[in-house]
Formats: structure tokens, sequence, C-alpha cells
């Protein structure tokens, strides 16, 4: 028992841990990768749920089916009619609610009213094919 009496012990003080340059190149090229990826999903989420127009459109439901290779999406078609005898105008929309496609589904050959919103600039046809989504559907009498 060497000990000497009054030398305290000097207690052992972790030595800090440095985050030296490889682990700020790490981070920052994540950070590089993985920005193209968020800009795209905030992009995509702003063109879906903001609107560039809405309104409403009536006429006859005149075709709605269900497309897409890989993403099927409802689309529809109305034909409008300002005068009787004049080629109509068709209207092409997209609907993206299942509970509204089966109400437009069941307007088929009908005289509508449709609601719609209008957006532009999605980056996908996964979401529709036009700029136009029905999110509700009257049929007229």
């Amino acid at each position: 028992m060497d000990e000497s009496p009054g030398v305290p012990e000097t207690p052992v003080v972790p030595k800090p841990v440095r985050h030296g340059w490889r682990t700020r190149t790490k981070v920052i090229i994540v950070l590089v990768l993985l920005s193209p990826f968020l800009l795209f999903a905030l992009y995509s989420y702003s063109t879906l749920h903001v609107d560039y127009s809405s309104g409403d459109r009536s006429g006859i439901l005149q075709k709605f089916s269900n497309k897409g290779w890989v993403c099927k999406t409802w689309e529809g078609e109305l034909a409008m009619t300002t005068v009787p005898g004049v080629a109509p105008t068709l209207w092409q929309f997209s609907v993206r609610n299942g509970d509204v496609a089966e109400k437009v589904r069941a307007a088929i050959g009908q005289r509508v009213a449709l609601h719609y919103t209008e957006h532009r600039g999605v980056p996908t046809d996964c979401f529709g094919m036009t700029d136009y989504y029905v999110d509700s559907v009257s049929v007229m009498k």
C-alpha cells in the first residue's frame, strides 16, 4: 500500500467528441442528395392543395372511365351545348375521390352540374390526366 497521503487522485476526464470535417461532409452530401426529393414532394403537395380556379360546369355526362397503365385514374367527358343543333363543346375532367367517382358513374347519360377545381402544374398523371378535378356532382332535372 503505497499511497501517499495528501495527494488526491485526478479524475479521468473523457475527451470531447469532435465532429471532424468528414462528418460534416457526410451531412452535406446527404442533404444535397435528399433536397431534390424534398423539393419535388413540396412542389407536388402545393400543386395538389392550392387551386388555381374553381367553378361549375353543366352538360350531359358523356363518358367516364378508369384509365392508365400504372396509375389508374378516373377520367370523364362532359358535352356542353349552348344551342340545340350546334355541336357540343367537350370538356374533359378527372376525379380523385372514389365516392365522387361512383356518383359520377351513376349519372352517365344524364344532365349534370359538376363542381371542379383547377390545379395547374401537377407533375405527374398519377393524380389525373387533366388539370380539372371534379369534387361534387348533382343531377339536374
